[in-house]
């Protein structure tokens, strides 16, 4: 019993000394767990400051790292851009530069590949360069007129005139009161006209018969306003020949004569030869052609006699006329600009000019009391034959002062 009592006192000796022992051990172990905490988060805290502090810098590092690699890349876009357009020129000069070689070979060849309508458009360029070319030597080469070759435009006379020929004629006695080169033998262009008048005027043809442009007029002279097809009377075809020059009107008219035109440029020659007409030669009605030739002595007696007839003394010096066609009305005005002048009283006349004959004009004209026949030929310049008939007008003016001055008073 008694030994049972000390087992027990010992074992209750035992659980004491553990007991307390777990009491010292528990508040240190409760301080220690205290400061892991504390320093566990004070570690967490640091840890937080600390990337807080860290993330802005690795953001901005990213970024950077961004920038550099956005900047990288349009570089690289820049210089593929640049690079893209110096290839696709390359490639433009390029392929300009085969189609220059190509077309060259194929114009050289004489033939052409491919579309036939791209073969007429390069055909019709070819074609133009090369008019554009010849015109351009035309105009650097003026074509001279037959006077210039013979020298007559460097000859002078007392009344410095531009016409290479002059002749002035008093109609009631004949008398020459000024001549230069008057038997020179020169194309004569239009003046032409004068005797196609006067043939169809003796030839006593119907002016009322209504005659028709055909594609022969046209093909004579290709500017006229006279379309294929336009009809008019005899009358009013003679109407503008003579007063204004129309080319396709006097083809018609000799085209229309009986017996053809052949027959009416035979008529022309021997009406020439009958009034004497010794230097005249007419190959066609219109004059463009500059084998029609005459010289001044000639002319001023062709003047003479179509002054004799009243249809070709008011058709030549009509000042203008309207032509109705129907839909249109066509307006033509008399080429000799001295018609519409107040201070001449012109009884007919006819202008003229084609390269060859140079400009040229005859007048039957009253001037200072005296009927004169005026003729010039191979003027220079457009207006220097009408400036050539007022010197001499003005000349003959002071002439007819001067003789009354001179005679005998009393």
């Amino acid at each position: 019993m008694i030994c049972r009592t000390q087992s027990l006192q010992r074992l209750l000796r035992m659980v004491v000394a553990a007991s307390l022992t777990l009491g010292l051990l528990a508040p240190a172990s409760a301080a220690s767990e205290q400061r892991n905490k504390s320093s566990k988060a004070a570690s967490s805290q640091q840890a937080k400051k600390a990337k807080k502090t860290e993330r802005p810098a690795a953001t901005a590092k990213v970024k950077a790292g961004k920038d550099v690699k956005a900047a990288k890349a349009s570089a690289r876009d820049k210089a593929s851009a640049k690079a893209a357009v110096t290839s696709a020129k390359k490639r433009q000069q390029l392929a300009q530069k085969r189609g220059k070689t190509v077309r060259a070979e194929r114009i050289a060849s004489g033939h052409r590949k491919g579309d036939r309508r791209v073969a007429a458009r390069d055909g019709r360029q070819h074609r133009v360069a090369a008019h554009q070319r010849s015109v351009v030597r035309v105009a650097e080469a003026p074509r001279l007129s037959a006077g210039e070759r013979l020298g007559l435009r460097a000859s002078h006379d007392p009344l410095d005139l531009s016409s290479s020929v002059a002749l002035v004629v008093d109609q009631e006695t004949s008398e020459v009161l000024f001549s230069k080169n008057d038997t020179a033998v020169l194309p004569i262009a239009s003046l032409t006209k004068l005797m196609t008048g006067l043939v169809i005027a003796d030839a006593n043809l119907p002016l009322d018969e209504m005659i028709t442009i055909t594609q022969e007029d046209a093909d004579v002279y290709r500017t006229s306003r006279l379309a294929v097809g336009t009809t008019l009377s005899r009358g009013e075809l003679m109407h503008l020949s003579l007063m204004s020059s129309e080319n396709r009107a006097a083809n018609a008219l000799g085209r229309t004569f009986p017996g053809g035109q052949a027959q009416f440029v035979r008529r022309m020659n021997a009406k020439a030869l009958e009034l004497g007409m010794v230097d005249t030669r007419y190959v066609e009605p219109t004059g463009l052609s500059s084998q029609n030739q005459s010289s001044a002595r000639d002319l001023a007696t062709l003047v003479s006699v179509a002054y004799e007839r009243p249809i070709l003394r008011d058709l030549s010096t009509t000042p203008s006329h309207q032509l109705d066609l129907g839909r249109r009305t066509l307006q033509y005005n008399n080429s000799n600009r001295l018609i519409r002048d107040p201070e001449w009283d012109i009884g007919l006349q006819k202008t003229g000019y084609i390269s060859e004959a140079g400009r040229c004009l005859v007048m039957q004209a009253r001037v200072a009391g005296r009927q004169l026949i005026m003729v010039f030929l191979d003027s220079a310049g457009k207006l220097s034959r009408a400036q050539d008939a007022e010197r001499v007008r003005r000349w003959v003016e002071a002439q007819s002062i001067q003789q009354q001055f001179a005679r005998p008073q009393g």
